[in-house]
């Protein structure tokens, strides 16, 4: 019976011992499968690389051409006194230009004018008061009108307004100032007197440094000492007929030239 029971306790120990040996062999691996590889995501176009922003040159501020500086105030003939505000230059047509930039501010007004052609429009700088003074005793003076059509001396008023000669527009005031107590002003000639009389009180204001409406008031009490024409209706008529007579010799002309021709 010992025998027997240790033959037994001998072979369950070998069947334990081949358990692990049978254990210890390696697993078996299933293969896995390898995931699908994702689809690379389209690359974005390439931004364009922006050009560096071009750096420009400062402008040469200029301040004086010709003797006239900026913010100075100035008479340029056809339209009156102005202030430059600036001297810049352009490129037209290729070619660099100075310009003065001239402000007319009571009529609203920005003008451009080449620096090189200040002498050729006439444009000039404030006059002296000297100058002023002269302008002023003219007014005061006896009005001087020729016995001649209107138009033609309209023509040579227009001519004097626009010379930017300050006695020259005073004459043209002077002449066709016309008191209370004188017969009214024609459309043309009142057109004509109030462009003469603004011209005049803008430059007299400014160089006196006084507003225009103390200027117009200076103006007008020199005209009211200058010493009143007499026979007024005399005169009126007298030119009215100097005109006919004009305009009869004009067509007496015109009627010869159609008949030489």
């Amino acid at each position: 019976m010992p025998e027997k029971t240790a033959k037994t306790a001998a072979k369950a120990t070998g069947s334990k011992t081949s358990a692990p040996k049978l254990a210890a062999k390696a697993p078996v691996k299933t293969p896995v499968k390898a995931a699908p590889a994702k689809a690379a995501a389209p690359k974005a176009p390439a931004k364009p690389v922006a050009a560096a922003p071009r750096v420009e040159e400062p402008k040469k501020v200029v301040t004086q051409r010709q003797g006239f500086k900026a913010n100075e105030f100035v008479v340029y003939p056809a339209h009156g006194v102005g202030q430059i505000l600036a001297i810049e230059e352009q490129e037209i047509a290729g070619a660099k230009l100075e310009l003065f930039v001239i402000n007319f501010m009571k009529d609203k007004m920005t003008l451009r004018v080449p620096t090189a052609k200040v002498a050729n429009v006439g444009m000039r700088k404030l006059s002296e008061p000297a100058l002023v003074k002269k302008a002023l005793e003219t007014l005061k003076g006896r009005a001087r009108v020729k016995r001649t059509m209107w138009s033609r001396r309209a023509q040579e008023y227009e001519a004097k307004i626009n010379s930017g000669d300050i006695v020259a527009i005073a004459e043209v005031v002077r002449d066709l100032y016309r008191s209370e107590s004188q017969p009214e002003q024609s459309y043309s000639e009142r057109q004509l007197y109030e462009a003469a009389l603004d011209r005049l009180s803008r430059e007299i204001a400014v160089v006196q440094h006084s507003t225009e409406t103390e200027a117009v008031k200076e103006i007008e009490g020199q005209l009211a000492k200058s010493p009143r024409r007499g026979a007024k209706a005399e005169a009126t008529e007298a030119d009215a007929e100097a005109d006919e007579a004009d305009v009869d010799a004009d067509g007496d002309d015109a009627a010869v030239a159609d008949e030489a021709a």
